[in-house]
């Protein structure tokens, strides 16, 4: 099998993993970055809304507020000293990003234009904020292609179209790189690394309706989960207030942030009675469940009431095509309206894992020792959606994911490069820990008769969106876990067609099924055992949140096990946020 050796291998070619890439680059570090699609088709693309930082460059704004609205908006359960370190890094690392070519929206005297979104106050839950810095409503797309150009400036060298198998890990668990597939060939290629740097996103697909791309299968958190670390916080997956009804596609918060307001059949402005001061800019969760409810209680729209409507052509022609250009035409497009003439049909649909790889804000992945102590993988690194650093607890902000991948990034290059300084050499390699990777693709080389990938897939995805939803309750999610065990014992009975006529991209979508199973069992399980609501976990028989009991993090190991830590509540100058009743 063929061999390269870097420094550093990145798997993932997002926000996070090409910041870190390109902190490492400059750094003069060899570097290499695995991705499954060509980097600029990565899932930071489709951010829409904007990064938040503090610059005050519409309203006064320090980072102080924007710290308490992200303790607030965790429902208490973000690590404040992860949360002040991103607050304080955003204003400097938005004015690195424009002088690295973002191309940022302009407000007349020429600075970056700034827009309201969820969850942002003035003066520690006052005022609302414009807190957002964005690229008209493609945000994520600007930052992306950026960082791309300045990636291949630095001379990073990409692997464009490799699908990661598994990391390689040895007797001392250090980790020592990792086996990939050529997807257009099927050949595997071992990359030996010095560290690895875990950046694959999130696991949107575990949900059948939902605003990421199909990339989005959670396979650094998978990979992780074999390799003995545990996941964290699973429980909490963020349902976006606003996907198009029936469809999915993300309808920005700028919509809202712009002035565009939700409406029930009865054309009532119905977020004033759940979140009387903040209303349709009260936190993701709050809105997502306000509109569950107007549905359920019989007020949706349309002939099945199933959906509210989100109107902006108040907004008149001219804001909607400057500053809302995308969503004009994704609301043609899949909606068939014309958001000029006629209200947006939407409705929550699963958007962002909160939970992930545990990390400390250096990007180290970290292991759970006795008495809240932690220790540091070796070599191990994790940012971005497959993180939990944790800065966005049980709720994450609109704006505060871009802000998160850019900040850690910036902070795992930053560690990275310190670490190879004193760890210069690579590790020896053994052929048995190789052969251990390599035993997941063996395992589909196997054709013939059984169960088809699609058909598993799809009933996972119903599956997690009818038991694991925005609403949960002990019953509900004791059935869901049986039948998500049900659905991982079929997993062996799968069999890709006659392998000569298969294509790699099958190999690759079983190899994904595998990853979104174990995901869901970590999901499904994780929020079973809280007995609580706190932020986007909502149990309709523990309606409160419990402090007392449950203020602690979550940890899934493989073989099942759910084990808790202590949410670091010390920030790192300041004074601590103490949890107070969650109200907008």
């Amino acid at each position: 099998m063929e061999r390269r050796h870097f420094d550093t291998l990145v798997i993932g070619s997002g926000g996070g993993g090409l910041r870190a890439a390109l902190q490492l680059a400059q750094g003069e570090a060899n570097v290499a970055v695995v991705s499954k699609v060509f980097p600029t088709r990565s899932h930071t693309v489709a951010a829409q809304g904007g990064m938040n930082a503090a610059l005050a460059n519409v309203v006064p704004d320090n980072w102080h507020w924007h710290m308490y609205d992200t303790v607030k908006g965790s429902d208490y359960l973000g690590d404040q000293d992860a949360i002040e370190y991103m607050c304080r890094a955003a204003s400097h690392l938005v004015v690195e990003l424009e002088h690295a070519g973002v191309p940022f929206s302009r407000l007349p005297n020429g600075k970056i234009y700034q827009r309201p979104f969820g969850g942002q106050s003035q003066d520690f839950g006052g005022d609302q904020a414009a807190r957002t810095c964005a690229a008209a409503d493609r945000t994520g797309h600007a930052i992306l292609h950026t960082l791309y150009q300045q990636n291949i400036h630095a001379k990073t060298h990409f692997f464009d179209e490799y699908f990661a198998i598994d990391l390689i890990r040895d007797e001392e668990d250090f980790i020592l790189g990792a086996v990939v597939l050529n997807i257009a060939t099927g050949e595997p290629l071992l990359i030996e690394a010095k560290t690895t740097l875990l950046a694959t996103g999130g696991v949107g697909q575990l949900f059948r309706t939902n605003t990421n791309a199909r990339i989005n299968t959670g396979d650094g958190m998978a990979m992780a989960l074999r390799a003995g670390i545990p996941v964290q916080d699973m429980e909490f997956f963020q349902f976006h207030p606003t996907g198009i009804a029936g469809k999915g596609m993300l309808i920005t918060e700028g919509v809202r942030g712009e002035g565009g307001y939700l409406v029930n059949k009865d054309g009532e402005r119905f977020m004033e009675r759940y979140a009387p001061h903040a209303k349709d800019l009260a936190s993701r969760d709050v809105v997502s469940r306000a509109i569950a409810i107007e549905i359920r209680e019989g007020r949706g729209c349309g002939p099945d009431a199933d959906h509210v409507l989100l109107k902006l052509e108040h907004l008149g022609p001219e804001v909607i095509k400057k500053r809302l250009p995308g969503i004009l035409d994704m609301a043609r497009t899949f909606a068939n309206v014309d958001p000029i003439k006629e209200p947006i049909p939407v409705f929550p649909t699963a958007h962002y894992t909160m939970g992930g790889i545990p990390t400390n804000r250096f990007g180290q992945v970290v292991m759970p020792l006795e008495h809240s102590a932690e220790e540091a993988i070796p070599g191990l690194y994790a940012v971005g959606e497959c993180a939990c650093v944790s800065v966005h607890g049980a709720n994450r902000l609109g704006g505060n994911s871009l802000l998160d991948i850019v900040v850690f990034g910036r902070a795992a290059g930053n560690h990275i490069i310190e670490f190879l300084k004193e760890n210069r050499y690579h590790r020896p390699m053994k052929d048995e820990w190789v052969e251990r990777a390599l035993s997941r693709l063996a395992r589909w080389e196997q054709s013939g008769e059984g169960e088809s990938v699609d058909v598993l897939r799809d009933e996972l995805q119903r599956t997690m969106e009818h038991y694991c939803g925005v609403f949960r309750t002990e019953e509900v999610l004791a059935e869901g876990v049986e039948k998500v065990k049900a659905l991982a014992k079929r997993l062996d009975a799968v069999r890709l067609r006659d392998q000569s006529k298969v294509f790699n991209t099958a190999r690759i979508e079983a190899l994904e099924l595998e990853n979104l199973v174990s995901l869901g069992l970590a999901t499904v399980k994780s929020a079973l055992a809280r007995q609580e609501s706190r932020g986007a976990h909502s149990r309709m028989d523990y309606p409160d949140r419990d402090d007392e009991r449950w203020m602690k993090h979550s940890l899934y190991f493989e073989d099942g096990r759910v084990e808790y830590k202590p949410v670091r509540t010390k920030p790192m100058s300041v004074d601590t946020f103490p949890p107070k009743p969650r109200v907008y």
